[in-house]
């Protein structure tokens, strides 16, 4: 923390990362911290490989204009940050502006809380332990001797609410923090409404087909069950990427089943699909063995195919997941 402020502090030009469909974890860190180091005087961008802007829940966060498209970055930034990023995959097509700041002798800094972090950097600031990347960035901004405004609070609050579930999962620390950034100025209904409980009307229709079609198998992942649903890109049309996220906010509420996984079409047959356990099972290692990662009780990956291959393959990794005290 300490080595990676001070190479903050004496940085003229820093490019920040979110990954790949940001959620406000991932942005709300970068924007947080490139809005500090902006008022520091230091020339400062964020970007992220896919989509071309923000997620619109998202945009009202970057009120000083920092995000940037792609062809606007650097091939080889002298300092790059990247915020909430597991592994060079989650990065798209920004992954090659890694080799390149190191190649160039910069600064590769990574920000993370993932516990299946790959560190793929030149300095590493990750701790599995919290609860979102937005507590390890303020920690970073304290120790930087940033001001703490509204601005600011609120892309770590947006990053806080939605990570730990509206604080469904959160420690004594994680409330002081809220605590403190709603002491900042953050309203909590406005900066949380927009992210979790606005849906367009259409989106009703979607959830509709998708959870009529869930399946429920309560032999499944060790006996605990497993509940699944496909989300096609014939049910995703005019919707917004954050509307698909939200499915398996409503499928893990299934009472019989421990794993919920939801695979959602990116393009033909290629598929994003998350994973959430309720207590007892690790889906992260569920995930590492589907070649990608995440937390015990959170993960996800990317896969090609057909749905029922990669349900399979789902279904073969839980099976051999560990069980969590």
């Amino acid at each position: 923390m300490v080595e990676a402020a001070r190479k903050l502090a004496d940085a003229t030009d820093v490019t920040l990362f979110a990954h790949v469909n940001p959620d406000a974890d991932a942005l709300g860190s970068a924007l947080a911290l490139g809005r500090a180091l902006r008022r520091r005087g230091c020339t400062a961008r964020v970007s992220f490989g896919t989509p071309d802007q923000p997620p619109a829940s998202l945009r009202d966060l970057d009120g000083d204009g920092l995000v940037v498209p792609v062809d606007e970055v650097p091939a080889a930034p002298p300092t790059l940050v990247v915020c909430d990023t597991g592994s060079l995959q989650r990065l798209g097509r920004l992954a090659d502006r890694v080799a390149g700041t190191i190649e160039a002798g910069g600064d590769v800094i990574v920000i993370d809380h993932h516990v299946s972090n790959t560190r793929y950097g030149t300095l590493h600031v990750v701790d599995e332990h919290a609860e979102a990347t937005v507590m390890i960035v303020l920690q970073l901004l304290d120790e930087l001797g940033a001001e703490l405004d509204l601005p600011t609070a609120r892309c770590l609050y947006a990053g806080l609410v939605t990570d730990t579930r509206s604080f469904r999962h959160a420690s004594a620390r994680t409330h002081q923090v809220a605590a403190r950034l709603l002491e900042a100025g953050v309203d909590p209904e406005a900066t949380t409404r927009p992210l979790l409980d606005t849906h367009p009307f259409g989106w009703m229709g979607m959830l509709a087909g998708v959870l009529g079609a869930a399946e429920l198998e309560p032999s499944a992942a060790r006996g605990l069950g497993f509940v699944h649903a496909t989300v096609r890109l014939a049910d995703s049309d005019g919707l917004r990427s954050e509307e698909l996220d939200s499915v398996i906010d409503v499928l893990r509420t299934t009472s019989e089943a421990e794993v919920t996984a939801v695979l959602k079409e990116m393009a033909p047959q290629n598929w994003s699909v998350s994973l959430r356990a309720d207590s007892r099972l690790d889906v992260g290692h569920a995930a590492a063995v589907c070649g990608g990662g995440g937390h015990r009780l959170a993960s996800g990956f990317t896969a090609q195919g057909e749905p029922e291959d990669i349900i399979d393959s789902i279904r073969k990794a839980l099976d051999e997941a560990p069980l969590l005290d």
